[in-house]
C-alpha cells in the first residue's frame, strides 16, 4: 500500500511539474514571438535606410538649418560694405549697357533725335558719379525691418518650394513606415522610440522568467531521479513524465530565438554650418532567428544546397531527437515482442550518435562567437571623432533563451537515455533472477 501511495505522490508531483512546464513553454513562445516581432519593427523604423541614408531626413534637416540661418541673419559692417560694392557693380553694368545701346548707329530721324535728347538731358558722367550714393540708398532700404522681412519671406518661400521637390521616390517604404506607426498607435518615430523600448524590456523579462522556471523544472526532475534512484516502483511513471517534459522543453528550444545579430550606430553627429545634426540608434543589420525560422528560410531559398542543409537540420536535429524520445516511451511501456523491434531499439538506444542536436548547439555558439568577433572588428572601424563628425557604433549581438533551452534539452535527453539503460538493465537482471539464471 505504501508503494502505491508513493507512486501516486510521485505521479501527482511530476504531473504538476509537467503542467507547469507546459505553461512556461507556451509563455516563452508567446513572449519571445511578440518581442521578436517588435524588435523587427523597431529595426525597420530605425534602419539607416530611413535615417542617415534617407533623402527626406537630410532634406528636412538642411531645410530647417537654412531657414534658421535666414531668420537669424543680420548684416555686419563688413558685409554691408561688400553689398554696397556689389550693388555699385550692378548699377555700373546697367549704365554701361545703356551707353552701349546709345552708341549704336541709329536709323531714322526719330531714333537720332531720341539719342540726341538722352545724351543732352542725361549726362553719363554725372550719373556714374551718383552710383555710390544710389547703391548706399538701396542697401539702406534693404535693411529696413519691413523690407528685410519681406526679403526673408521670398527666400524662405523659394527654399521651401525647392525642398518640397526633393524627396525619396519609394512610396512603398513611406507607406510601410506609416503602417508600422499606425500599428503601435504613435504619431511619429520619436513617439515610437519612446514607447517601444520599455515594452521590449518587459517582454524579455517575462521570457527569461519563464525560461528559468523551465530550467528549474528540469533541475527538479533530476533531483527526483537522484532521490528515487533506488525506488524501482516509481521509475517507469517518472520516466514517462520526464520524457513528456523533455518534449515540452524541445518545443521551446525550437520556437524561441537562439541568436540575435544586431549591429547599429549608437550615435552619429554632424556639425554643418554651425548646427549639429544627430542620428541615434541607426540599425545597420538585425536578425533574430529560432531553429524553425532557420529551417523555413533554407526551404524558402529555392536553392538545392539550401534544401539539403534544411533537410539535414530538420532530420538530425529535430526528427531524430523526437523519434528517440518517443521510442524510449514505447520501449519502456512495451512487451517483449515490441522491445525486440530493431527500429525501436535503434532509436531508443543507438540514435544518439546520429543526432546532430548537440553539434547544432555548438555550431550556433561558434556562429555567435564568429559574428561577435567580425562585427566588433568591422564596427570599430566606423568609430571616429573629428571636429565635424562623431560616430559611435555598437554591437548588440547576443545569445537568446532558445539557445539555453536547447542546450538543456540535449543534456536532459542524454541523461534520460542513460536512465533508460539502467532501468532496462535492472529489469533484465530481475527477470534472470526469477528464472534462476546466474548473472
Amino acid at each position: 500500500m505504501s508503494r502505491i501511495f508513493q507512486k501516486f505522490l510521485v505521479i501527482l508531483f511530476a504531473g504538476a511539474l509537467l503542467l507547469l512546464a507546459g505553461w512556461s513553454s507556451y509563455s516563452i513562445f508567446k513572449y519571445s514571438s511578440e518581442a521578436a516581432e517588435i524588435k523587427r519593427d523597431y529595426s525597420e523604423l530605425n534602419s539607416i535606410t530611413h535615417g542617415i541614408m534617407s533623402v527626406n531626413i537630410w532634406r528636412d534637416h538642411l531645410t530647417t538649418m537654412v531657414l534658421n540661418r535666414i531668420d537669424e541673419f543680420e548684416f555686419t559692417e563688413a558685409q554691408e560694405d561688400t553689398l554696397v560694392h556689389q550693388v555699385e557693380n550692378i548699377l555700373t553694368a546697367g549704365i554701361d549697357k545703356g551707353a552701349d545701346i546709345l552708341d549704336q548707329k541709329q536709323k531714322g530721324i526719330k531714333a537720332k533725335l531720341q539719342k540726341f535728347a538722352v545724351k543732352t538731358l542725361v549726362p553719363e558722367d554725372k550719373i556714374r558719379a551718383l552710383v555710390p550714393m544710389f547703391a548706399q540708398i538701396i542697401v539702406n532700404e534693404i535693411q529696413k525691418p519691413e523690407n528685410k522681412e519681406a526679403l526673408k519671406y521670398v527666400i524662405k518661400s523659394k527654399l521651401q518650394e525647392y525642398s518640397d521637390l526633393t524627396h525619396d521616390d519609394s512610396r512603398v517604404a513611406t507607406l510601410k513606415i506609416k503602417a508600422l506607426l499606425d500599428k503601435y498607435e504613435v504619431e511619429d518615430l520619436a513617439g515610437f522610440n519612446e514607447k517601444i523600448p520599455q515594452k521590449i524590456i518587459h517582454l524579455e523579462d517575462q521570457t527569461y522568467f519563464h525560461t528559468y522556471i523551465l530550467l528549474g523544472i528540469i533541475g527538479a526532475f533530476l533531483l527526483l531521479w537522484w532521490l528515487l534512484r533506488r525506488q524501482k516502483a516509481v521509475h517507469t511513471p517518472l520516466f514517462i513524465i520526464s520524457v513528456l517534459v523533455s518534449l515540452v522543453v524541445l518545443f521551446s528550444g525550437l520556437t524561441a530565438p537562439m541568436i540575435e545579430i544586431d549591429a547599429r550606430f549608437q550615435q552619429v553627429s554632424f556639425l554643418l554650418i554651425g548646427e549639429s545634426i544627430t542620428f541615434n540608434d541607426q540599425v545597420i543589420f538585425f536578425q533574430s532567428k529560432s531553429i524553425l525560422d532557420v529551417i523555413g528560410i533554407l526551404f524558402n531559398n529555392g536553392k538545392a544546397d539550401s534544401y539539403l542543409v534544411g533537410i539535414l537540420i530538420l532530420v538530425f536535429s529535430i526528427i531524430f531527437p523526437v523519434a528517440k524520445l518517443l521510442a524510449t516511451q514505447i520501449y519502456l511501456g512495451g512487451n517483449d515482442k515490441i522491445r525486440k523491434n530493431r527500429i525501436l531499439k535503434f532509436f531508443a538506444f543507438k540514435s544518439g550518435k546520429w543526432s546532430m542536436a548537440d553539434v547544432y548547439v555548438i555550431a550556433i555558439f561558434m556562429a555567435y562567437i564568429g559574428f561577435q568577433g567580425i562585427l566588433d572588428n568591422q564596427l570599430s572601424l566606423l568609430n571616429m571623432e573629428t571636429d565635424s563628425l562623431v560616430s559611435i557604433s555598437t554591437n548588440k549581438t547576443s545569445l537568446q533563451p532558445g539557445f539555453l533551452i536547447f542546450i538543456v534539452f540535449v543534456l536532459f535527453s542524454l541523461i534520460l537515455s542513460t536512465i533508460l539503460k539502467r532501468i532496462t538493465s535492472l529489469e533484465n537482471k530481475i527477470i534472470k533472477q526469477e528464472k534462476q539464471i546466474p548473472v
